[in-house]
This record gives structure tokens, C-alpha cells and sequence, in this order.
């Protein structure tokens, strides 16, 4: 990675893209640090640190940098645009008009679509930036003499603004830098709160210098999950795929053998992201209704007991499999097999060839799914029998993790990939 990093710096078109990155994610920690007009900063973030540490609110705040605890612009970060992307992809499966706008619309269709995803984001965070204006009026967080028409305008459209700048960011960084923009700006939100979770560990460790052995324990088992991920995130199942040979003319084409892969982890980590926010909604419900908080249904989901880890592994499960569905149909992957002249060895092209490929990928799916869950489940159970480790301060969250190496990888290819189009394009010239 280290030697990726050096020679792509050598070259001068991806070093200028490399510095663009970098002054877009100046601009982005900038305006994590500006504060949004008439809120109350210090109570609001003692407030989350307080109430909000098991609610879907604390995995946006995960996801922005610490910014939704701030009120900055940036406080609803680039969530809005995930969840209108995902909504998006979801209707473009139950809408004929929008599947057709997709597969057959072409350059003009991936446009339109972008420019629904877009508007969409808009509305969803016009929604979020209300609900989290109505939190914080709720709960006296609001600078005195902050009343009238004009504060709850400024506060909501502040919020909009901003994840529909980042948005605009984004695209920006996938277009003229180094990487997926969106991906690079939840990388940048969440690496930003690594300093002040080791600076807390430290402080801990100095407090009760008997207890080293166990965060000593916890970053090894964070080291042993990065290794995980980086392993399965670059496996796949290849099944050999072979082309009949065909005369065409006076040449013969066709007769070569391939493989169709399949990755392990097709879904990333949207099922954990989903199954989070899900199982965190009766803890969030909590914060609006304060007095279901002693309720028998708020103390059986509550998010470190176990009755809350099996339903959150179940949630996993179950959304490993709705999108592993979605992004890959047996079926069609048959047709087109047949369609150009391809079979899978040892079954006739078809029906049967595509109920092989729905096997495999019922296996596959299933062991990404029981991967996933168990990164997610893991620093919940590591809390739930250590309370040092869950006081420790250490961001272990497998969300996190999975989102950091996954970008980290996923940027690192590109990289090599640029380096290796120009290293063939300086031979060939």
C-alpha cells in the first residue's frame, strides 16, 4: 500500500487528483467545525453523550464525525444520500418504469435516475434536519432568544444545505480524484474519531494501569477483524464458464474458457447498516417518549442485552440475502449464458444452469451473511461481558471497521489500476 502511495505520487496527473481529494476533505473538516446558528453546542453534545449512546441518532453521529453531536452544517453528513440511493435501488426493483430507465435508458437513463437520487436526498434530508430541529427544541438546546419563525428556517435549511453541499462534494471527489467521493467522505468521518478514542484509552489505561492487558486485547481482536475483512473482501467463487465455437464467415470464434465470479461479500456493508438503524428504534424511540423508557418492550430490546444481538444477526442475515437477490439474478445470468453461446460444464444451458448459480449463491450469501454478523455482533459481546471494554472509549464498531478497510481497499485498487493504464499507455507510445 505504502509503495502504491509513492509511486502514484511521482506521477503528476494522479498527484493532482490525490492533492484534489485532500483539499475536499480540508473543506469537508472545516465544516464539521462550523456550527449551525442558534443551537446550543456543549449542551447538545452532552446530551448525546448521555442519552443518545444506543440510538440510530449515535450511528449518524458515528457516520458524520462527531458532527450531528456539534450541530455543525455538516451534521447530517452524507446519510441523506446513502438512504435515498438505497431507496432508489430498491424502487427501481418494484417499478417497471424506473427497471426500464435503468437497464435500457442508457447514458440519458443513469442520468435521470442521479437526478432523482438527488432531489430525493434533498427531500430526505428536509426531513431529518426537522426531526433533529424538533430534538433539540424538545430539549431546551436552543440559544436563549431563539424563538419565532426565523430559527427553525435558518437551522432546518442549514442542515439541508449541507448534505446537499457534501453531496455535490462527493461527486465532485469520484470525478476528478481518487475513489468512490462518498465512500472517501464516511472514511474521513469515521477516522476522525480514532484520535480522541485512543486518547481516551490512554487516559484510562493511566487511571487503572491493571486493566492494560485488556484494551491490549481489544485493538488485537480490531487487528484480527481488519484481517478478516481484507481476506473476504477479496474472495469470490469462480465458476468456469466454457464457449462453444462458432464459424462465422471464414474465421471461428468462440472455444475459450472463463470463470463467472462471485464475491463472498456481494452486499457490503449496507445489511449492517440497515440492521443497525432497525434494531435501534425502540432505543430511539425512547429518546421522543421518555416515559416508555421503563417499559417491558424497552428493556427486552435493549441494545446490550441478548435478546437485542439475536435480533440484530437476524436483521444481518436477512438483508444479506434481500440484496444479494437484487444485485444478482440467476436467471438473467443464464440467459445471457445462452444467449452467447456459453454453458457452465456439466449442466445444460438454461433452467438448470440457472438453478446451479442459485445454489452457489445461496451458500455464498449465507457465508458473507454469518460474516457480517459476526464483526457486528462481536464488540457487542466483548461489551456485554467486559464493562472495562465497554467503558474503554475505543470506536470498535464492526460498521466502522467494515467501512474503513473496505474504502481503504477499494481506493488502493484504483490507484493500481491508474498506475497500471499509464505504465501500458507509456510502452505502447
Amino acid at each position: 500500500m505504502i509503495a502504491t502511495l509513492r509511486n502514484a505520487w511521482r506521477v503528476d496527473e494522479i498527484r493532482k487528483k490525490l492533492l484534489f481529494v485532500l483539499f475536499m476533505v480540508l473543506l469537508y473538516r472545516l465544516g464539521n467545525a462550523i456550527t449551525v446558528p442558534y443551537v446550543n453546542a456543549e449542551m447538545l453534545s452532552a446530551y448525546f453523550q448521555q442519552q443518545m449512546r444506543d440510538t440510530v441518532l449515535m450511528l449518524i453521529n458515528t457516520m458524520s464525525g462527531s458532527a450531528l453531536e456539534r450541530a455543525s452544517i455538516f451534521a447530517l453528513s452524507i446519510q441523506p444520500y446513502i438512504n435515498a440511493s438505497i431507496i432508489i435501488q430498491l424502487l427501481t426493483v418494484a417499478i417497471p418504469a424506473l427497471e426500464r430507465l435503468q437497464k435500457d435508458g442508457g447514458e440519458d437513463g443513469k442520468k435521470k435516475i442521479e437526478k432523482i437520487t438527488r432531489y430525493s436526498t434533498i427531500g430526505i434530508a428536509a426531513l431529518q434536519g426537522y426531526g433533529y430541529y424538533v430534538l433539540i427544541n424538545q430539549n431546551g438546546m436552543l440559544d436563549p432568544g431563539a424563538t419565532g419563525f426565523w430559527p427553525p428556517v435558518v437551522i432546518i435549511a442549514t442542515f439541508m444545505t449541507g448534505s446537499a453541499l457534501l453531496m455535490w462534494m462527493g461527486e465532485q471527489i469520484t470525478e476528478f480524484g481518487i475513489g468512490n467521493g462518498i465512500s472517501v467522505i464516511l472514511f474521513v468521518s469515521i477516522v476522525s474519531r480514532f484520535p480522541t478514542s485512543i486518547w481516551t484509552m490512554a487516559t484510562k489505561v493511566v487511571d487503572k494501569p491493571s486493566s492494560w492487558w485488556i484494551y491490549v486485547l481489544m485493538l488485537l481482536g480490531a487487528l484480527a477483524i481488519i484481517v478478516l475483512i481484507v481476506i473476504v473482501n477479496n474472495s469470490e467463487r469462480r465458476i468456469p464458464v466454457q464457449y462453444s465455437k462458432r464459424v462465422v464467415g471464414r474465421k471461428m470464434y468462440g472455444g475459450q474458457s472463463t470463470h463467472l465470479p462471485m464475491k463472498v461479500n456481494m452486499s457490503g456493508v449496507l445489511p449492517v447498516i440497515f440492521a443497525q438503524s432497525i434494531a435501534s428504534i425502540p432505543a430511539t424511540i425512547v429518546v421522543f417518549v421518555p416515559k416508555w423508557k421503563d417499559g417491558w418492550l424497552m428493556n427486552l430490546l435493549d441494545t446490550s442485552g441478548i435478546p437485542y444481538m439475536i435480533i440484530y444477526f437476524l436483521l444481518i442475515v436477512f438483508f444479506s440475502y434481500f440484496y444479494s437477490t437484487i444485485q444478482f439474478n440467476p436467471i438473467e445470468i443464464a440467459n445471457n449464458l445462452k444467449k452467447n453461446g456459453g454453458f457452465i460444464p456439466g449442466f445444460r444451458a438454461g433452467k438448470p444452469t440457472s438453478e446451479f448459480i442459485k445454489n452457489v449463491l445461496t451458500k455464498i450469501t449465507l457465508f458473507g451473511a454469518l460474516y457480517l454478523a459476526i464483526i457486528a455482533i462481536s464488540p457487542i459481546l466483548i461489551s456485554y461481558f467486559s464493562p472495562t471494554a465497554k467503558d474503554s472509549g475505543i470506536s470498535l464498531g464492526g460498521t466502522s471497521i467494515i467501512i474503513v478497510v473496505s474504502v481503504a481497499l477499494e481506493t488502493i485498487t484504483q490507484l493500481e489500476s491508474q498506475l497500471l493504464m499509464r505504465h501500458y499507455k507509456g510502452f505502447l507510445e
